[in-house]
C-alpha cells in the first residue's frame, strides 16, 4: 500500500513538472510571436461621442472649445454623397499615415442632424481641421490628398 502511495506521488510530481515546463514553453512562444499592429482608421462618431471627444456645443454654444489631446479632422459626410465617397479612401490613407499624431473623425449628417445644425453644415463634405488650441479651419467639397496633407502639416501639426 505504501508503494502505491509513493508511485502515486511520483507520478503527480512528474505530471506537475511537465505542466510547468509546458506553461513556460507557451509563455516563451507567445513572447516571440509578432502580432500585427492595428493602424488607425477614421472613427465614426455619434452625438454623445462628439460631445465628449471633439466639442460640447451644448455646454459651449457660442465658442469653440476642442476637447481632444491631439489635433483632429472631422469629416461631415453622407453615405449617398458622391464627393464624400471620393474623400473616404483618402481619409483612410491619412489615418494610417498620421497614426498617433491626430484623430480622423467622421460624422454622418443624416444620422447626426443635431451636430450638423449646430455647426451650420449645409454642404457636404465639409471638413473641419481642428488644432488642439484655436479655432478649426473649414474646407468644403472633395479635396485631393495633397491638399489634406498641406492642411494637416500646416494647420494641425505646424510642420
Amino acid at each position: 500500500m505504501e508503494k502505491k502511495g509513493f508511485v502515486y506521488v511520483g507520478v503527480m510530481l512528474v505530471l506537475m513538472a511537465a505542466s510547468f515546463a509546458w506553461i513556460n514553453r507557451e509563455k516563451e512562444t507567445a513572447k516571440s510571436k509578432v502580432y500585427p499592429v492595428r493602424k488607425m482608421e477614421p472613427i465614426h462618431l455619434t452625438k454623445a461621442e462628439f460631445l465628449s471627444k471633439v466639442a460640447n456645443f451644448e455646454k459651449n454654444p457660442t465658442e469653440w472649445k476642442y476637447l481632444g489631446d491631439k489635433p483632429c479632422i472631422v469629416d461631415f459626410y453622407a453615405s449617398w454623397c458622391g464627393p464624400c465617397k471620393m474623400v473616404a479612401p483618402i481619409l483612410e490613407d491619412l489615418a494610417k499615415e498620421y497614426d498617433g499624431q491626430l484623430y480622423i473623425y467622421k460624422v454622418d449628417v443624416d444620422a447626426e442632424q443635431e451636430i450638423a445644425a449646430a455647426y451650420g453644415i449645409q454642404s457636404i463634405p465639409t471638413i473641419f481641421f481642428c488644432p488642439v488650441t484655436g479655432t478649426p479651419q473649414t474646407a468644403q467639397g472633395a479635396m485631393p490628398k495633397e491638399s489634406f496633407k498641406k492642411m494637416i502639416n500646416g494647420v494641425l501639426l505646424k510642420k
